[in-house]
């Protein structure tokens, strides 16, 4: 991902905490090498979790990691919708705006 794309927020922690964020950057990479699931899912896994916790700026992250992945907009919207029974409609309305920050610009 490249840096035009993080919030400004971010990458300004990030340029403080730099030992810090590698770490979790590469953590994050470990993480993900471990098991069978490919890239693409295991974005869209991540994507949900970050619903479910409400961080608007992980969804964002997610949104465009599970795009650069090979996620299509319909695999995304039907991610968030599959949430409904679990975390309820308003967090997913709530969601769905969030996705459209970022799938507008796809």
């Amino acid at each position: 991902m490249t840096e035009e794309y993080l919030p400004e927020h971010y990458q300004n922690l990030k340029s403080h905490f730099e030992g810090y964020f590698k770490s979790l950057d590469d953590l994050g990479q470990v993480i993900r090498s471990q098991g069978p699931l490919d890239e693409k899912m295991s974005h869209l896994i991540q994507l949900a979790a970050a619903i479910a916790v409400k961080s608007e700026g992980s969804t964002h992250s997610h949104i465009r990691r599970a795009l650069k992945a090979g996620a299509t907009k319909q695999e995304i919207y039907h991610c968030i919708i599959l949430l409904t029974t679990i975390i309820g409609f308003p967090a997913v309305s709530a969601a769905l705006s969030w996705a459209k920050d970022i799938l507008k610009e796809y």
